[in-house]
């Protein structure tokens, strides 16, 4: 079975996270799934940088601040997918351009579960909602 090592970015604006919800796919377990954006590590990559270019690539704006989060294991019908998660930020939310996704949304993290995950960004999704709010 085929293994992909990706990254995702927990992009976090005032107390919102960006959502981006894939478009169709021939593969129903992802189809139209919202996920944290990111992609695949290419090789001599570090994950950081890989994240850098994907971000820059899929939404056309500029990470900072990243902070290793954590790391999921899934096993989908078709693949194994290893993702490493990063909080961060972007000083220009508001010229975020989707060229990978069909829809994004900016949500606090007690509403995070009223969307439909790809399986995956379900533990993260789990892991924000449990984090205490600081004060």
């Amino acid at each position: 079975m085929k293994s992909v090592e990706v990254v995702a970015a927990i992009i976090q604006h005032q107390e919102r996270f960006l959502c981006v919800q894939r478009g169709p796919s021939e593969l129903d377990y992802i189809s139209k799934k919202f996920e944290f954006p990111g992609g695949k590590i290419e090789a001599g990559e570090s994950p950081e940088v890989a994240l850098t270019r994907e971000i820059a690539e899929e939404l056309s704006v500029t990470l900072e601040h990243l902070a290793f989060f954590t790391t999921v294991e899934h096993q989908y019908p078709d693949f194994h997918i290893t993702m490493h998660c990063f909080l961060c930020s972007i000083s220009n939310p508001d010229e975020i351009e989707l060229t990978e996704h069909i829809d994004q949304k900016w949500l606090l993290k007690d509403a995070l579960a009223s969307l439909d995950w790809a399986a995956a960004d379900i533990p993260i999704v789990s892991q924000l909602q449990s984090l205490v709010q600081e004060t």
